[in-house]
C-alpha cells in the first residue's frame, strides 16, 4: 500500500501545483503510473499466490521496455531536435554527442535501469527511499536551473525550454517520500513494494533524460548503480566459476551477512548518497 500511497501524493500535489498546460509533467505522470501499475500487477501476484514470486522477469522486462519507448518517443518529440538524441558530459562544456537514432536505446536502458535499481535498493527499512528523495532533490535544482536561461548560461548547460516545472513534480516526489518515510522508519509499519520502487525509479530516469543530464543521474544515484553492479557481478561470476564474490546480493545483505546492523547500513548509505550528489551538483560549475 505504500507505492500506492506514495503514487496518490505525488499525483495530487502535482495536480495543484504543476503548470498542467507543461507536457512534461503530463509525462512524468504517466511514466510514474506507468510503472507503478506494473510493480502493482508484480506485488498483487506475489500476495495472491502467497509466494515471494509475482510476475515472470520477462514479461515485466518486456512491459517495461515497450513502456520506456513509448515514454522516450514523447520525450524527444517535444524537445528541441537539435539537442533531443544528445548527451553531455561532466566535466566538460562542449563535449556533446549526439545518437542519433541509438538514443532511443540508450533511454529506454536509463529508464528501466533506474526503476529496477531502486526496486533491488528496497531491502531494508528506509534505504531506498532517503536515497530517492536525495536524487530528486538534486535534480529539481538542475531542472530548475536548466529551465531558466540565465542560470543556465552561467552554468554552461544546456538551456531546455519547460523543465523548471519538473521542480515541482520533483518536488512532490520529495514530499511524498517525507509521509511514507514517517511510516516506513524502522520498525517499518508501512513497505512500497515494487509498486512504489518502480514508480519512482521510472520516473527519476524520466527526469534526467528530459533535463538532459543522463550521467548524472548514474553519479548522484550511484548508490543505485553499485547495488544493481552487485547483482550482476555476484550472478557473473557465480554462472562463470561458481563462486561468490558478496556474501549476499545485492550490496546491503552483503554487509547484513557481515555483522552489520542494519541501522548503519542504512544510514552510511545514506551519506554515501549525499556525498555523491554534492560529487554530482559540483559537475555543474567545475567545466
Amino acid at each position: 500500500m505504500g507505492g500506492l500511497l506514495i503514487i496518490l501524493s505525488v499525483f495530487v500535489s502535482t495536480i495543484i501545483w504543476a503548470d498542467l498546460q507543461n507536457i512534461f509533467i503530463w509525462i512524468l505522470l504517466s511514466t510514474i503510473l506507468i510503472f507503478g501499475s506494473i510493480g502493482f500487477a508484480d506485488d498483487y501476484s506475489k500476495i495472491k499466490s502467497n509466494t515471494s514470486k509475482g510476475i515472470s522477469s520477462k514479461i515485466r522486462i518486456i512491459f517495461q521496455i515497450f513502456f520506456s519507448f513509448f515514454i522516450t518517443y514523447l520525450i524527444l518529440i517535444n524537445l528541441d531536435p537539435s539537442i533531443s538524441k544528445s548527451m553531455t558530459f561532466p566535466f566538460f562544456k562542449n563535449l556533446i554527442i549526439d545518437f542519433g537514432i541509438f538514443y532511443f536505446l540508450i533511454s529506454i536502458f536509463i529508464i528501466i535501469g533506474s526503476a529496477n535499481a531502486v526496486n533491488l535498493t528496497d531491502g531494508l527499512d528506509g534505504l531506498a527511499i532517503v536515497p530517492v528523495m536525495i536524487v530528486a532533490m538534486s535534480f529539481a535544482f538542475i531542472a530548475y536551473v536548466s529551465g531558466n536561461i540565465v542560470f543556465s548560461n552561467y552554468l554552461l548547460i544546456q538551456y531546455i525550454p519547460g523543465t523548471g516545472e519538473l521542480a515541482v513534480f520533483c518536488g512532490s516526489l520529495i514530499g511524498a517520500a517525507l509521509g511514507f518515510l514517517w511510516f516506513n522508519a524502522p520498525p517499518a509499519k508501512v513497505f512500497m513494494g515494487d509498486t512504489g520502487s518502480l514508480a519512482l525509479g521510472g520516473s527519476l530516469g524520466s527526469v534526467a533524460i528530459i533535463c538532459k543530464h543522463e550521467i548524472l543521474l548514474a553519479i548522484i544515484g550511484g548508490l543505485f548503480v553499485l547495488e544493481t553492479l552487485s547483482v550482476v557481478i555476484q550472478v557473473f561470476i557465480f554462472k562463470m566459476t561458481g563462486k561468490r564474490v558478496f556474501l549476499m546480493a545485492p550490496l546491503h545483505h552483503h554487509f547484513e551477512k557481515k555483522g552489520w546492523p542494519e541501522s548503519t547500513i542504512v544510514i552510511r548509505f545514506w551519506i554515501i548518497t549525499i556525498v555523491l550528489a554534492l560529487i554530482g551538483l559540483a559537475t555543474l560549475r567545475i567545466r
